[in-house]
């Protein structure tokens, strides 16, 4: 039997960024997204987002890659808002996302920042996150 403890934060938008998740459905999408997760044996730890971008901090299981997660997550997430009409017109999650491990002495300022999302977006959009997060794995692999 594999033991295996990976954390991954994972970020990822609406398409073309339309601020689709409004304080209106924003919690009823996030539990959705965590009872559909336990379902297929994901756990998540944390879940946050704003009006165009979710982040998400998983366990990655021995048996699962970050790309089957991520499209498990997303897939039944949008047919789900979809099929609910939480939206005026047809929901979509953009085809990109993010996705890095973190280490266990990080775990804490992670979920605060994840927890914090609204207070964070309310000083920096999502385009500049995640311009700063390209930036920072590209100094990472060029560095």
């Amino acid at each position: 039997m594999a033991h295996v403890k990976l954390l991954i934060h994972a970020v990822w938008g609406t398409k073309n960024r339309i601020p689709f998740l409004t304080k209106d459905i924003r919690s009823s999408v996030f539990q959705h997204i965590k009872e559909n997760a336990r379902q297929k044996n994901i756990y998540i730890d944390r879940i946050n987002g704003y009006t165009d971008h979710v982040h998400c901090l998983f366990f990655l299981n021995a048996d699962m890659s970050i790309a089957k997660v991520m499209q498990l997550i997303k897939g039944e997430s949008s047919f789900w808002i979809n099929k609910e009409k939480l939206t005026t017109s047809k929901f979509e999650w953009a085809d990109e996302y993010y996705a890095a491990s973190v280490s266990e002495s990080l775990l804490g300022t992670v979920r605060a920042y994840i927890d914090n999302q609204e207070s964070h977006h309310s000083i920096k959009t999502y385009q500049e996150e995640y311009d700063e997060f390209l930036r920072m794995q590209s100094s990472i692999n060029h560095g």
